[in-house]
């Protein structure tokens, strides 16, 4: 593993193992600001708790803003049942078959952190039989049993768990030795770990920038308005390095850089992804372009928002989105490598 790949995995493996569902992100941004100030990149903290990092290019008019979200998909405390169990809702767009089993952490207002299991309510089928099997997979049929010897819904209160504590499932962060990366929150962890990279490549080799650049870490995109606000206003290219979907019928790729032409929100703009397209064919990155009909980006919210920029999605391909999603460290490469070349 090159020195880049190391690097990428070192963020990456860092920003997973941080719990940071949308709302709760307060902890992984101070831990990019340590990381930013090693190399001494100015940033900037917006009121919605995003981070904005700007290296200077010989263009300050023109910029360029890339993105990439750090916010993941959790749950929160819905109640607490007379058992001594807790319902919950969920924060972002899981199935939730995906999590069923899952070890998780439940974090108390007090700051204080309690292991428990997300199971349906009917988990054994030595009890429930196909009752169990074919339970509906829905949030009423879901709770989290607690890792703590508590009977009632008293005894829960008793540790200080309440309504609106945020719910983190286990990431299970995995690097296997043929260049896997598994884990969740891939989506976007994996897009944050290249920017963090990215950055700091730029700044160690001091690389003349054509245009003042800019990498707006969101904090609220699985949410929907994670980049709605805040963009520097000399932006006039707002690129999201998200994800890439492979899978089915899709054209998107585990071993490559994942450039979208179209998602719900519409197409992108035509001349910058071709501009990405160029980049990736004169600099031989692996790439392929897709089109994802049940997909948004921070780019769709800046858009929606009312921002006058044109627009790029592109990320590398992340198979098993949120769920316990896999992608390869050539695909973080690749997108590395268009991100780094796009700027200079």
């Amino acid at each position: 593993m090159d020195k880049a790949a190391e690097r990428i995995c070192y963020y990456l493996k860092n920003i997973i193992n941080i719990e940071s569902p949308s709302g709760y992100t307060k902890e992984v941004i101070h831990y990019i600001e340590e990381e930013l100030n090693k190399f001494n990149i100015p940033y900037s903290i917006t009121n919605k708790g995003a981070l904005i990092a700007t290296l200077k290019g010989e263009d300050d008019e023109n910029q360029i803003t890339f993105s990439a979200h750090v916010d993941t998909l959790g749950g929160m405390v819905k109640g607490i049942k007379a058992d001594g169990k807790l319902s919950l809702v969920l924060v972002g767009g899981y199935m939730l078959n995906s999590i069923e089993g899952e070890n998780c952490i439940i974090k108390t207002s007090a700051g204080k952190s309690y292991s428990g299991t997300v199971q349906t309510c009917k988990p054994s089928v030595h009890i429930s039989g196909d009752e169990a099997r074919e339970l509906k997979r829905t949030a009423d049929n879901m709770e989290v049993v607690l890792d703590e010897k508590v009977f009632s819904k008293e005894d829960v209160e008793k540790l200080g768990i309440e309504v609106g504590d945020f719910i983190c499932m286990d990431p299970r962060f995995n690097i296997t030795a043929s260049g896997f990366v598994k884990s969740r929150y891939l989506d976007d962890k994996a897009s944050v770990a290249v920017l963090l990279y990215s950055m700091e490549y730029l700044k160690e080799n001091s690389l003349k920038l054509k245009s003042t650049i800019n990498f707006y870490i969101s904090n609220y995109e699985e949410v929907g308005h994670g980049a709605r606000a805040a963009l520097p206003v000399n932006t006039k290219e707002f690129i999201s390095v998200d994800m890439g979907a492979p899978g089915l019928t899709q054209n998107s790729s585990e071993y490559a850089v994942c450039i979208c032409a179209k998602d719900s929100s519409g197409p992108y703009d035509y001349e910058l992804k071709n501009k990405l397209v160029n980049i990736c064919k004169d600099k031989s990155i692996p790439y392929k372009i897709d089109i994802y009909p049940y997909y948004s980006s921070d780019a769709s919210a800046a858009v929606s928002a009312g921002w006058d920029i044109r627009t790029g999605l592109i990320g590398p391909g992340v198979f098993a989105s949120h769920g316990y999603e896999r992608t390869h460290m050539d695909s973080l490469c690749a997108t590395k490598d268009l991100v780094i070349n796009y700027c200079i």
